[in-house]
């Protein structure tokens, strides 16, 4: 299950009091005052100094700042007690740390920088007593790691990346940042600066993303910031880098669990449970803190916590209200409910049937700031899977009744809806499959494994969830609805033996994600479906 498809990387975060701008008033700025004859002069002048970068340059570079360095190093020992007299050397130790930023131009040149030791050098200036000089570390780092500057140069980033890791930039990164205050510009430009460079790195090493929790308390740093009940830049950026980390680590979602994640999460998204976010900005942050709440609600301990947070009921409210959060509220509930009976039980119990199957009929509310092309198609499929994951996790007593009992209502109208999704994906699955085989025809080879993604992709899944629940409908024995399905698959042309073919292929590919007994016990269900059918 997939917490988010779009690609993960940080936009440019101009949204809250401490976020630190470009540009500033007090700095004489006026967007509307460019002065072109000395953009020109810029120009001309920016070309005489480009300087090629090379082995040599390197070389050069490395030495210029080692020599740097020493001296800053004799100068602080010498004058512990006369800050002015090391205060020179300090400046051009800064000169210095910017002239290597010129190093991002030459990714390729990173492994000689590893050859040459000056790593260390580098990452142990995270710690210099002089704030500023860390921070012109972090900027560094920022430049050098940065995506644009790796492109293409895959190799030559891990080298670094590993040199760094190996000289504990990760702890000094988050030990430097513990010091900055957002109350400071150029600080707060620091915290953002280090956070991107720990995405770059997870970007380059996704290892790093565990590394990062195990060793330092970045994790805890990250849940304050978005607990913060105002809207900040910070708190953008602190929901996205929690979600990074925890999108492929169970490790960490485990981790943040134990430190109360899951309250922290539900406590900040409770704050649009009845208010739409004001801003893009906001709406980046609130579909980010979704994403780590969905990232949480894998390990089955973190179920536990959401059910007993009452999750499920916040989740319920959210989707009444019918705000900016709805959809997901539903991604949410399909996240907790998946393979997890009590989050289910708890569902019934506190009347979310109504809601859910209002969702299911394709009452769907449109919030016109969302403009993803396939939003209602996402919703629908993840209302689908809740259904499914109903019927899954209450197999008796009065809580499957009332869900066997909303088939039943207004003539079997959730029946009708529940065929009218299976004709849609099955035709489009149809079509997929017709398109597949020609390209067979046009000789490029598919493995079956490469041609059953690509039906997934074009909804298989939840065809095989549709005919899920309607293998658990027919072995309810209601002869009602038996008939009603009958009649249905019939006026198409139908038969019950077209539901067990996509519930044979569903048995036959069902995966092991959940564990070799998991998947025993779904094949063994599935199995009845078909038998039963």
């Amino acid at each position: 299950m997939e917490v988010s498809n779009h690609a993960r990387k940080r936009k440019a975060i101009d949204a809250g009091p401490n976020s630190p701008p470009s540009y500033r008033a007090s700095d004489g700025y006026e967007p509307n005052a460019v002065d072109l004859s000395l953009l020109e002069e810029l120009e001309k002048s920016s070309h005489h100094q480009v300087e090629a970068v090379d082995l040599k340059t390197l070389k050069k570079l490395v030495l210029s700042f080692e020599r740097r360095l020493r001296d800053n190093i004799a100068a602080r020992l010498k004058y512990v007690e006369n800050p002015e007299k090391f205060a020179d050397s300090e400046v051009d130790l800064h000169d210095e740390l910017q002239k290597l930023k010129i190093l991002a131009g030459a990714p390729e040149l990173y492994p000689e920088l590893v050859a040459h030791n000056t790593v260390p050098s580098i990452v142990n200036l995270l710690s210099h007593e002089n704030a500023d000089i860390a921070n012109d570390v972090v900027q560094l780092l920022q430049d050098l790691t940065d995506e644009d500057a790796l492109e293409d140069n895959d190799e030559p980033a891990r080298v670094l990346v590993d040199a760094l890791v190996e000289n504990n930039v990760l702890e000094l990164l988050v030990q430097n940042m513990n010091r900055l205050s957002e109350g400071d510009l150029d600080e707060a430009a620091a915290i953002y600066a280090t956070l991107t460079v720990i995405e770059n790195l997870v970007e380059v090493k996704p290892a790093v993303a565990e590394m990062v929790c195990e060793r330092t308390k970045l994790l805890r740093w990250l849940v304050v910031k978005i607990k913060v009940r105002d809207f900040e830049g910070i708190k953008q950026y602190a929901s996205e880098i929690l979600a990074i980390l925890l999108q492929n680590s169970t490790a960490n979602q485990k981790r943040l669990g134990q430190m109360n994640g899951v309250d922290a999460v539900l406590e900040g998204v409770a704050m649009y449970k009845s208010k739409d976010p004001k801003t893009p900005d906001e709406e980046e942050m609130l579909e980010n803190l979704f994403d780590v709440l969905c990232c949480l609600l894998m390990p089955l301990e973190n179920k536990e916590r959401f059910v007993n947070a009452e999750g499920v009921e916040l989740m319920i409210i959210i989707m009444k209200q019918k705000k900016y959060a709805y959809g997901s509220a539903i991604r949410a509930l399909d996240f907790a409910m998946t393979n997890y009976p009590p989050a289910c039980e708890r569902f019934v119990d506190v009347m979310g049937l109504k809601t859910a199957f209002a969702a299911f009929m394709g009452k769907i509310p449109l919030n016109k700031r969302i403009k993803r092309e396939r939003y209602k198609e996402e919703l629908e499929e993840r209302v689908i899977s809740l259904v499914a994951s109903l019927f899954a996790g209450i197999l008796r007593g009065s809580r499957r009744d009332r869900l066997l009992s909303k088939f039943v209502e207004n003539e079997y109208e959730k029946i009708d809806r529940l065929m009218e999704l299976y004709i849609r994906y099955s035709d489009r699955v149809r079509s997929e499959a017709e398109r597949l085989d020609q390209l067979e025809l046009d000789d490029l080879e598919l493995d079956e494994d490469e041609k059953y993604n690509r039906k997934l992709e074009s909804g298989l899944y939840s065809l095989q969830l549709v005919a899920v629940i309607l293998g658990h409908i027919w072995c309810s024995e209601h002869s009602g609805m038996r008939a009603r399905i009958e009649l249905l698959l019939k006026q198409q042309k139908l038969s019950k033996n077209d539901v067990k073919e996509i519930l044979q292929e569903y048995h036959d590919n069902l995966g092991d994600v959940e564990g070799a007994e998991e998947k025993e016990r779904g094949q063994a269900r599935i199995q009845l479906f078909i038998s039963a059918l």
